[in-house]
């Protein structure tokens, strides 16, 4: 027997339906419209925002049948403003256009505790890049990498503390980045008669209990991007925080950064949980950039034996008008 859509019933179990379904992407979606990444559980659901489209289009074809205009117009607004969020953040191109003075190709890697050395290696060899930031590298992991970039800056500590910036061209090392829980050194290269400053980002992921740390940790990359805005500069590396969290969104506007990923047209693309059961549905690797540089392209590579995406760029160091 076929369900009455117009019975007072129906029409109440689908407005209850509708609004339960709204709740998640009404409280993440707002927390996004006003810059803040809020408690426990928003930053963790503000990597999913783009899936949030799904409930909230549910709930508005279910508002259609509970006859309830307030419903609808909910249900619109909060599927109108997830949408408008999955857009890339920031422009799409850097004011980069003069002479080629320089070029690099940076590869940024998380091998999971050094787990994924040996696959990395291999994608060294392959794609040859000219610096290598790579996180929760431990001493193991950089001695292994030293034969093929033997200059660079490390942090040697063991699981996911140790990490390193690597070259095949000659790097002065520069001291950690202080205050953080994971190692961030950092480095200086000379590029077409430029110092360029790298760092590597390697913040606290925003676990349950621990998102004052994070916010923190991201804290210490915007000062050190403002600290460095005007000037060449590679910032790289898991940033543990997509462009949907407030906290990454003003690493970019204190430093007046690019992400490369978006520059490519790829700003949506997932990095992480690789080798998972789900397929990569959350970018929290970057590589940015300052506005002296342009992007030729960016790639995601898949390393087994980690959990997440490598992205290897290509970029141009121009002179700006």
């Amino acid at each position: 027997m076929a369900a009455d859509h117009t019975s007072p019933p129906f029409r109440r179990a689908t407005t209850w339906a509708a609004g339960l379904l709204l709740v998640v992407p009404t409280v993440v979606t707002g927390c996004r419209l006003f810059g803040t990444d809020a408690v426990t559980p928003v930053p963790q659901l503000l990597s999913l925002l783009p899936w949030l489209a799904v409930p909230a289009g549910l709930a508005l074809l279910l508002s259609l049948p509970a006859r309830r205009a307030p419903l609808t117009a909910w249900a619109a607004g909060v599927l109108a403003v997830t949408l408008w969020y999955t857009q890339p953040y920031g422009p799409d191109s850097t004011p980069a256009h003069g002479p080629v003075t320089g070029r690099l190709r940076v590869l940024a890697a998380n091998t999971e505790f050094g787990n994924a050395t040996a696959e990395l290696l291999a994608t060294v060899r392959r794609e040859r890049p000219d610096l290598l930031f790579v996180s929760e590298c431990d001493p193991a992991c950089a001695r292994a990498l030293a034969a093929h970039f033997p200059y660079g800056a490390q942090v040697a500590a063991a699981g996911s503390a140790g990490s390193a910036v690597l070259g095949t061209v000659p790097l002065t090392a520069e001291p950690a980045l202080p205050g953080t829980t994971m190692g961030m050194p950092g480095a200086t290269v000379r590029v077409g008669g430029k110092d360029v400053a790298l760092r590597l980002a390697h913040p606290m992921p925003p676990l349950p209990g621990g998102i004052g740390l994070w916010k923190r940790e991201l804290g210490l990359l915007r000062d050190f991007a403002a600290a460095h805005r005007g000037r060449p500069l590679v910032l790289a590396g898991d940033f543990n925080a997509t462009q949907d969290h407030a906290a990454f969104r003003s690493v970019l506007d204190a430093g007046a950064l690019h992400d490369a990923a978006r520059l490519t047209g790829a700003a949506r693309t997932g990095t992480w949980p690789l080798n998972a059961a789900l397929p990569p549905y959350a970018q929290i690797d970057h590589v940015l950039v300052s506005a002296d540089f342009s992007v030729r392209g960016a790639r995601f590579l898949d390393l087994a034996r980690t959990d997440h995406r490598a992205l290897l760029v290509d970029l141009d160091l121009r002179v700006r008008p």
